[in-house]
């Protein structure tokens, strides 16, 4: 029998969320548009993922009102205001990934913007509020090991930037 594609039966907003965001990679591609990854080039070779899941996963990621697509031939995408609301979730789950893998050394560390550091429940350490992605700069943490991946988005990851900022890929 045929895993389902849905949670149809499932009376529950956390699984109506997961036919959402609960494909494989797309949390990951959502991660990536937050750190300002835009053209599908770029996705593809950060990720490591084929050229035809990686087109279905935007396309639902479009229809579903999480990506704006603009322009031909080489369009860009960029998160919808819908999509903003999953930061918070994005970041617990970056943080709780960082406890359990490398706990005392985060591979990325982010910071409110002209105000402090962020705790790991994402609240600003010094004014004491949840900043918006767009006030958040990440950058390189002790746990960072630039000699695992050479493509152009991560050699730009290793650059403190703000969150939603289109990433310089060169």
């Amino acid at each position: 029998m045929p895993l389902g594609t849905d949670y149809a039966r499932q009376d529950c907003s956390l699984a109506r969320s997961l036919e959402v965001v609960g494909e494989r990679w797309t949390l990951l591609i959502l991660r990536d548009a937050f750190f300002g990854v835009r053209r599908f080039s770029d996705f593809q070779a950060h990720l490591d993922i084929s050229k035809a899941v990686l087109s279905t996963r935007l396309e639902a990621l479009v229809a579903d009102g999480l990506l704006s697509r603009t322009g031909e031939g080489h369009p860009e995408y960029a998160l919808t205001h819908e999509a903003l609301g999953l930061w918070p979730a994005l970041f617990a789950l970056g943080q709780w990934g960082e406890q359990r893998t490398t706990p005392g050394r985060p591979r990325r560390l982010y910071r409110h913007v002209g105000c402090g550091e962020m705790a790991g429940d994402g609240r600003c350490t010094t004014c004491d509020v949840f900043p918006a992605p767009a006030a958040v700069e990440v950058r390189p943490g002790p746990g960072a090991d630039p000699t695992l991946r050479s493509d152009p988005v991560s050699v730009a990851l290793r650059e403190p930037h703000r969150l939603l900022e289109p990433l310089l890929v060169r």
